[in-house]
């Protein structure tokens, strides 16, 4: 694995969102010193925080899985989740509720999720359950270390007989054939992969292999941490604190300074910090204008689809509603062709909708809760521009709203006491490219060492992190991305925890590790 040259002492890391953070606790584990400069006034990047009228809703992902990997940047400073957060394992995982008025509880436990599909489609489908969750366990064991936690210096890398073994499991064909051989019900197949457009992919034209993300869904477990996902930040960020790192807020970067293909200093607006290495964690484009050159590519950079988000506080709940509650409409193929290639607003539109206030009602004022609606849209590559949606957002509000008071939330419009929208408008405008806050779709050609690599040619101490380099989109993998950006810093990284304590917060004196200098 290629290195960064020279000395890594001290380390700027750009950005404070979730691959931030977690690059900067591995680089303090490993002993160098750490300044973190982030332009918001409190850590999270996209894992936000919007707090209005005694409401805190949470203003980035709703949904965590893997709580390992979010163990292993803890575990770098010598705590673990249990020191900073408590973290709820979600019963069911979610609800899907369909068209035709069904519904199923979603649950990663093996035998729980073989009932629950039992009772809703029979004997058959329940057995074949049980053989699709032995190929995604297979799938995760097979690319997890090789595929996914892997830094690539070279698309050779991919020659190992874990690429036959992948192969051998059908990981080449595509994700809906694939989900199919096990499941015939077409509403147990939507469980099973609508995490596609996670990858910005329909399921039909997805590869098999990234059934891997309904494995993070669907077995490994779904968690809430109390406080909202937000939480996880600020966890995070106060582990790096107490081991030592220097995190700046309200500071934003406005240049690199640079001599002789290295960057010497981080110019904030607050004034200059010199390094010996840059993590930059922040968005790809803000990264590449930093930078002064973005790589070149054989073929145009193709970005995930985005998303319409209602943050709701209400003056009521609805009982049938779950902590997160997949809304499917009838149309399914059609809502990918108009999300991925016609550019239009979903005809019969698949909800999420995540209702935090079920396991913390303090997220709310009393007898309150709170409702995040998601609605997948196109990107402004190929949908509305940004322009149109300051108009076209509040038509859209009303119709995402009608929609599910139709689908059996009742007085949905007139519960809502503070709300926020957010449409791609407000994505641009925050700096992600196309309007999506999902970055770069992981096609076949932007997946693995085809996506933008965290070294960057031409500067000799600079690594990135996030979504939009490997491994890509997702809290799980942007965690391992902070992990792989420190890694080409100090060398490989040491394996972290297998198993995670979730029993609830631990008053623990969190144990320093080295802190300056190089090891």
């Amino acid at each position: 694995m290629r290195t960064v040259a020279g000395p890594t002492g001290h380390v700027v890391v750009v950005g404070a969102g979730l691959s931030g953070l977690a690059a900067t606790l591995h680089l303090l584990g490993a002993g160098r010193r750490v300044t973190l400069v982030e332009r918001a006034t409190r850590p999270g990047g996209r894992a936000g925080r919007l707090e209005r009228g005694g409401y805190h809703f949470d203003t980035g992902p709703t949904v965590l899985t893997m709580p390992d990997l979010l163990a292993e940047p803890l575990a770098a400073v010598g705590e673990e989740p249990a020191d900073r957060l408590d973290l709820v394992a979600l019963h069911p995982a979610y609800r899907a509720t369909f068209a035709d008025g069904s519904s199923l509880d979603v649950h990663t436990g093996a035998d729980a999720m073989e009932e629950s599909v039992r009772a809703f489609a029979g004997p058959r489908e329940a057995a074949g359950y049980r053989r699709l969750r032995t190929w995604l366990e297979a799938l995760h064991r097979v690319q997890i270390t090789r595929f996914i936690d892997a830094n690539f210096d070279s698309p050779l890398q991919l020659l190992h007989p874990d690429l036959a073994r992948l192969a051998a499991l059908g990981g080449f064909g595509r994700l809906d054939p694939g989900i199919g051989r096990f499941l015939r019900d077409e509403r147990l197949r939507r469980v099973f992969s609508f995490q596609a457009l996670y990858a910005g992919v329909p399921p039909a034209r997805a590869l098999a292999a990234y059934a891997v993300i309904a494995y993070m869904d669907t077995v490994a477990g779904v968690y809430f941490p109390r406080g909202g996902l937000h939480a996880v930040p600020r966890a995070l960020a106060a582990a790096a604190t107490d081991a030592g790192a220097d995190l700046r807020y309200g500071q934003r970067v406005t240049r690199l300074e640079r001599r002789a293909g290295r960057i010497t200093a981080v110019i904030t607006t607050h004034g200059r910090v010199p390094c010996d290495a840059v993590v930059l964690s922040c968005e790809l484009t803000e990264a590449y204008r930093l930078l002064g050159r973005a790589p070149r590519r054989p073929l145009r950079a193709r970005r995930s689809p985005s998303a319409v988000v209602l943050h709701t506080g209400t003056d009521r709940t609805w009982p049938h509603l779950a902590h997160h509650t997949l809304s499917f409409g009838a149309a399914w193929r059609t809502t990918f062709e108009e999300l991925t290639v016609s550019g239009r607003l979903m005809s019969d539109p698949s909800l999420l909708i995540t209702r935090p206030t079920t396991h913390d009602p303090a997220l709310a004022p009393p007898g309150r809760h709170i409702h995040y609606i998601l609605a997948p849209c196109p990107n402004t590559d190929i949908g509305p521009g940004a322009a149109e949606w300051r108009t076209l957002g509040p038509r859209y509000r009303d119709h995402v709203l009608t929609e599910l008071e139709r689908r059996g939330l009742a007085g949905l419009g007139a519960a809502v006491e503070e709300e926020c929208l957010v449409t791609p408008a407000d994505w641009a405008a925050q700096g992600h490219a196309a309007g999506s806050p999902f970055s770069l779709a992981h096609t076949f050609g932007q997946t693995g060492p085809f996506r933008p690599a965290n070294l960057v040619r031409g500067t000799e101490n600079v690594v990135l992190a996030g979504c939009g380099t490997t491994p890509g989109v997702g809290v799980p993998t942007v965690l391992i991305s902070g992990k792989l950006a420190a890694a080409r810093i100090t060398g490989h990284p040491r394996p972290g925890p297998r198993h995670v304590h979730l029993d609830g917060p631990r008053r623990v004196r969190p144990r320093a590790l080295h802190r300056q200098g190089s090891p």
